[in-house]
């Protein structure tokens, strides 16, 4: 976060973004910051922005009106702006910060802004260690689909729903919340405690694990900084409403002094919603007070989809869609990019086809819930995952977790790990090489093979009738899908 003056600092979480205001973003190109642009202009603010360099985003954002530089920063932001928002990726010595900074500005975090754009907004925050993306594009479509024109912002693109952002009608159209202001969705992320700055109105906590051990240091402080989230919902009788896992989201420590309406969902017979998810056919219900409200089947695979499917459709009923018309809806969700996305097949040497996925995941949990899932639905012969694991201090810390993880697949491919946010000391402290010898340990078949194109070339040659592959991690580990894909055989 930038470095601010005692008057920057005075008063930040209350400055108005209101209609007029002349607002720069830098970092605007991010999936953050452009939805945050785009919601801004919905709400009449005059936005310019800056980025280092020219993608399709930029592109959009400048046919949408907003005024770019694109490349490297000179320090000169417009003469009549108000506030500077910066990305979470903006050092506090960029040259327009430092140019914000000594005109007296005030500065505010994409976090601070989203925030104070909730204000004004029927606010729901989806949270978790895990499914932040999936649930809120889940949400989204869902209630798109049942005519309440939600806007959004989600870290991840759903071509479904129109993308990564939208801006949705001023006021709720129908239902219970007719005519108060319109449904805001966005993803309430952990790092850093930036999810504190959040002002929901409605709440989802799906999960909590131990992550982002570089800024929390424990399980116990994550536990209490989503606790600290949770408090910030309004009481009962203001409509604060958190929903949150019956298990797996240390619930017992969490919602026993909120002041908001609490309820649960799980698979646990005594949750509040009780989920029921078949494996074989992909079909979710769920109960409430043990008599049925609904059910539906899942496009995406796995136990897990299954609880991201069930707390987007309680959250869409409790902002006013019908039981059957959110079931409906979700039944229909296709899927968003990098969440156990099907590629396609592609022909291997030996005359037959392998069929090959792209996800995100880069949690332990994640990829053993996801190759569990996608073993199950496909009935490969062989499981290839090529896994590029994502920060060191991630790697290192869970570095036990991440070689039990890999149980369904029958080969493990490791590239280097990327390399983000870490200090070079902490580079030095555990290599991929590290990971592969755990999971020779446990007795899986796991190779180092430092570069994409060597990993591009080795699946080409290897890869046999009947294999499932599948690449995992947050980095650019997805070109190595998409080469393999256009190769021949």
């Amino acid at each position: 976060m930038p470095a601010l003056t005692a008057a920057q600092e005075t008063g930040r979480e209350d400055i108005d973004l209101r209609p007029g205001r002349r607002l720069h973003l830098v970092g605007i190109g991010g999936c953050g910051m452009s939805g945050l642009a785009r919601m801004l202009v919905a709400r009449e603010c005059i936005c310019t922005g800056s980025d280092q360099a020219p993608t399709d985003v930029t592109k959009a954002l400048a046919a949408d009106g907003i005024s770019l530089h694109l490349g490297q920063p000179t320090g000169s932001i417009p003469d009549d702006t108000e506030v500077l928002i910066a990305s979470a990726a903006i050092p506090e010595d960029h040259p327009e910060v430092s140019t914000a900074r000594s005109r007296g500005l005030p500065i505010l975090t994409y976090a601070e802004a989203l925030g104070q754009l909730q204000r004004h907004h029927l606010s729901i925050a989806i949270s978790g260690t895990h499914g932040k993306s999936t649930t809120a594009s889940m949400l989204c479509h869902i209630l798109i689909e049942c005519g309440l024109d939600p806007s959004f912002i989600i870290g991840a693109t759903c071509d479904q729903i129109g993308g990564g952002s939208r801006a949705g009608a001023a006021t709720v159209p129908h239902g219970p919340h007719e005519g108060e202001p319109g449904i805001l969705v966005c993803e309430a992320c952990e790092f850093n405690r930036s999810f504190h700055h959040h002002r929901p109105d409605l709440a989802l906590i799906n999960n909590i694990e131990e992550d982002h051990l570089d800024i929390y240091g424990s399980l116990e402080a994550i536990i209490e900084a989503f606790g600290e989230f949770a408090s910030l919902l309004p009481p009962v009788e203001d409509g604060g409403s958190l929903l949150i896992a019956h298990s797996g989201a240390r619930r017992q420590a969490i919602t026993p002094s909120l002041p908001c309406h609490v309820s649960t969902f799980g698979f646990h017979p005594e949750a509040d919603y009780q989920i029921v998810y078949d494996a074989n056919v992909l079909r979710v219900g769920i109960l409430r007070e043990g008599m049925w409200v609904t059910q539906w089947t899942n496009q995406m695979a796995g136990g897990h989809n299954a609880l991201n499917a069930a707390a987007a459709v309680i959250l869409a009923h409790q902002l006013g869609a019908e039981w059957e018309d959110a079931s409906n809806a979700m039944a229909t969700f296709n899927g968003l990019d990098r969440r156990m996305q099907r590629l396609g097949e592609r022909s291997t040497r030996d005359g037959g086809t392998a069929v090959v996925y792209d996800d995100y995941g880069h949690h332990p949990t994640e990829i053993e819930q996801t190759l569990k899932a996608l073993k199950l639905a496909e009935k490969p012969d062989r499981l290839i995952c090529v896994f590029q694991p994502h920060q060191h201090s991630r790697t290192r810390f869970l570095l036990d977790h991440f070689a039990e993880s890999f149980a369904s697949a029958d080969e493990v491919i490791v590239p280097r790990i990327y390399f983000v946010r870490d200090s070079l000391a902490e580079k030095q402290r555990v290599s991929a090489v590290d990971l592969v010898e755990k999971l020779d340990e446990r007795g899986v078949l796991a190779k180092h093979i430092p570069e994409f194109e060597d990993i591009t070339e080795y699946l080409s040659a290897e890869c046999q009738d009947g294999d499932l592959v599948v690449i995992m991690g947050a980095g650019p580990v997805w070109t190595i899908g998409r080469d393999y894909m256009a190769g021949d055989a």
